[in-house]
């Protein structure tokens, strides 16, 4: 097993190290962005994208992994659910 110290965690290309449910909210923020989504149960997802953009529609989302990443899930019109950050 590799050692976590050797590990280059904040290289985009890297897996993810670390996973929290999701719990939608209209005006904040994560702490801590995710680089990706685990839906458990499919559905709408509304996003702000790592960009800090507009937040973003994202229609009949399947059961997976959504490789997007965002700032937060937006709870107005997100449907899905069982939603894990992946980071």
């Amino acid at each position: 097993m590799a050692n976590p110290a050797q590990l280059n965690y904040g290289d985009d290309k890297s897996i993810a190290y670390d996973a929290y449910a999701i719990v939608p909210h209209d005006t904040v923020n994560f702490t801590n962005p995710f680089k990706a989504i685990y839906v458990g149960v499919s559905g709408n997802i509304v996003l702000v994208p790592l960009s800090g953009g507009t937040a973003v529609t994202l229609l009949s989302v399947p059961i997976g992994i959504l490789p997007i990443g965002g700032l937060r899930v937006n709870s107005t019109s997100t449907t899905a659910t069982n939603l894990i950050g992946l980071r």
